[in-house]
């Protein structure tokens, strides 16, 4: 199979699309596929679909949702295979397990999972210090994301919950991306980047410091400056926040003309904004 959940949702199985036209089914292929090779219990399943108090009639209508995701599966393999004997039904593909189920999918066909295998080595990377490897990885990570997580579905307390965490992988992973691009020296590169995603996340501090160290390391000092005191000015009015005292002491080596991504990276100031989010 190939499952895409970064954007709208798409699955195919030998060319052929599985998705069902309904909104329902549709959420249980998505967190089935989130879930690949794991169990997913029916009371999550159905929770999923009908919230916490879910009918008298959701087991039954589950299975028939089931049901229908495996016919969906038998066609498509079919149209594929023929009559061959080798290939795998649609219950090996979408398993009855006890009190659940599960899909067996690998994790380089869901493109979500291979987003997480891309982005522990690309942080993996970074941490060992090669920053070319850790940009590529992390490149090649965010290139799988075609818009927002599961655009095209509704969300349930489960989906909600793994679409939250996804998009949260996303911009810590632009943000280590980012930062292995200005330790390779691409501030031009990705200065307009910054710009949009200080516009897109005007609360997120750690992409405002890389934006000011952009600034800085193209000579632009000043912009450096403004870049500060306008994210100043909106923790101030927006939380009645001031930055954080690692913000403040980048914000001092670039009055002072000192190296501004060496004073970004102390690691006398790395247990502060840890989630970089001021509040």
């Amino acid at each position: 199979m190939h499952i895409r959940v970064l954007g709208t949702l798409h699955a195919e199985t030998a060319g052929v699309s599985v998705v069902p036209s309904a909104a329902k089914p549709r959420q249980i292929l998505a967190l089935l596929a989130l879930n690949s090779r794991h169990i997913v219990p029916v009371p999550d399943l159905m929770e999923e679909v009908w919230g916490a108090n879910p009918p008298r009639s959701a087991p039954t209508t589950l299975q028939t949702y089931i049901l229908q995701l495996r016919r969906r599966l038998r066609t498509a393999l079919g149209e594929s295979a023929g009559d061959d004997p080798r290939r795998l039904s649609d219950k090996d593909i979408l398993a009855t397990r006890h009190a659940g189920y599960q899909l067996e999918a690998a994790e380089s066909d869901v493109d979500a999972l291979d987003f997480e295998r891309l982005t522990r080595a690309g942080h993996s990377a970074f941490e060992t210090g090669d920053m070319a490897k850790a940009s590529r990885l992390l490149t090649d990570a965010l290139a799988l994301w075609r818009g927002p997580a599961l655009a095209d579905l509704p969300h349930g307390k489960h989906l909600a919950i793994e679409v939250t965490r996804l998009e949260e992988s996303r911009l810590g992973a632009m943000e280590r991306r980012i930062a292995a691009d200005l330790r390779l020296g691409r501030h031009r590169e990705v200065l307009g980047e910054l710009c949009a995603l200080r516009g897109r996340y005007p609360l997120y501090e750690n992409l405002h410091a890389l934006l000011m160290i952009a600034f800085y390391q193209d000579g632009r000092s000043s912009d450096a400056l403004i870049a500060f005191k306008r994210l100043r000015g909106i923790l101030v009015e927006e939380l009645g926040l001031e930055p954080s005292p690692r913000l403040d002491r980048l914000h001092q080596s670039i009055l002072r003309g000192e190296d501004a991504l060496s004073a970004w990276s102390d690691p006398a100031g790395a247990g502060e904004t840890a989630a970089g989010i001021a509040g």
